[in-house]
């Protein structure tokens, strides 16, 4: 059930994976929680075929064209330390959406703090507070907490 709602009403996701940012604007009415699971690509035909389902969903839904971040996949540590920190001032679905739209609208790498700091900013996110907010032990431990109830839920990585 990779970044998809379950029956307790939550939109598990990582910020690193495009199926997420496909169906995001589909889960505004549930809880949105940021969890840990990069996706794991075996070879270079996969991750053609991730690229082209996820591009053919995104037109369906009319999105704007996917433009890929390089790297793809990113290391979004940072990033989802941030939504996380998101989710506890309650902007974790503006942050998520922002931050998606920089990665898969905007082809900019999520493992860059810059972007981050940008789709923060883009929800009123003070960037003193975000540095500061992702550096917490707590915040850590919370991502770690949501990683692993998702995991025991039943979510795992596309």
């Amino acid at each position: 059930m990779a970044g998809s709602s379950t029956a307790d009403g939550r939109f598990y996701y990582d910020l690193a994976w495009p199926q997420a940012y496909v169906v995001a604007e589909d889960r505004l009415d549930v809880e949105w929680v940021p969890v840990r699971m990069d996706p794991a690509f075996r070879c270079a035909e996969e991750v053609a075929a991730v690229r082209e389902d996820v591009a053919r969903a995104a037109a369906a839904r009319g999105l704007m064209p996917v433009r890929w971040p390089d790297p793809f996949p990113a290391d979004t540590d940072w990033a989802m330390l941030v939504a996380t920190y998101a989710k506890q001032i309650g902007r974790a679905v503006a942050f998520s959406l922002a931050a998606f739209r920089q990665a898969f609208a905007g082809g900019r790498d999520l493992g860059d703090r810059d972007t981050v700091l940008i789709a923060a900013a883009g929800c009123e996110m003070h960037p003193a507070a975000v540095m500061k907010g992702a550096s917490l032990r707590s915040t850590r431990e919370r991502l770690e907490q949501a990683t692993a109830e998702a995991r025991a839920a039943g979510v795992h990585a596309p």
